[in-house]
């Protein structure tokens, strides 16, 4: 039990607590992120989200670049998969997410949400797991508090003006699980 308890305080020595105006605790500036592996987000249409559901007008960058609006119409059909390194769930469902992204092509665009996580660790969790597709970033869980989440994953098919058209509870167990989605909810056979 004391081996633990001094592990656990060895390990939160190790990870030193970053405030809000980016310096760690003893007030040392901390160095801005470097370039991401991450793919960029695609531009959006501009023009408004519409629909009888509608995610959080929220905007969040993407560290391989641009932002994703949330507000607006994505302009295709689209996948958003709330996801997190901390989440065993999250990180068996992403080579799904990989494979079903290369196979849906320019037809359904497929887009994470990296949620209540680090740069850090989610980049270079990216980067080991091969994601291709493009991630926005949410390390405070902004969006999860808005959809009043508290645990993921969690996917929201949103149709090409932006309206929510399912929403997917848990992983998805496989690819054709999530072409059965995108097409009963999107009307898109892949």
């Amino acid at each position: 039990m004391r081996r633990s308890a001094v592990l656990a305080a060895a390990l939160l020595a190790l990870t030193a607590c970053t405030s809000d105006d980016g310096q760690d605790d003893d007030g040392a500036a901390q160095p801005s992120p470097g370039p991401s592996s991450l793919v960029a987000c695609a531009e959006q249409p501009d023009q408004p989200a519409r629909g009888a559901e509608l995610m959080p007008a929220l905007v969040l960058d993407c560290p391989g670049g641009g932002t994703l609006d949330l507000g607006r119409a994505p302009g295709v059909p689209t996948v958003v998969n709330l996801w997190g390194t901390w989440c065993p769930p999250c990180r068996e469902e992403i080579p799904l997410l990989e494979e079903f992204a290369g196979t849906a092509g320019d037809a359904v665009q497929v887009v994470g949400v990296i949620s209540k996580d680090g740069r850090p660790q989610s980049e270079s969790f990216a980067e080991d797991a091969g994601i291709t597709y493009p991630n926005a970033f949410d390390g405070d869980g902004e969006l999860m508090t808005e959809l009043g989440l508290n645990v993921l994953p969690f996917t929201y098919l949103l149709d090409p003006e932006g309206g929510v058209a399912h929403v997917q509870t848990g992983p998805v167990r496989s690819v054709q699980e999530l072409r059965d989605l995108v097409a009963q909810h999107l009307g898109v056979q892949l």
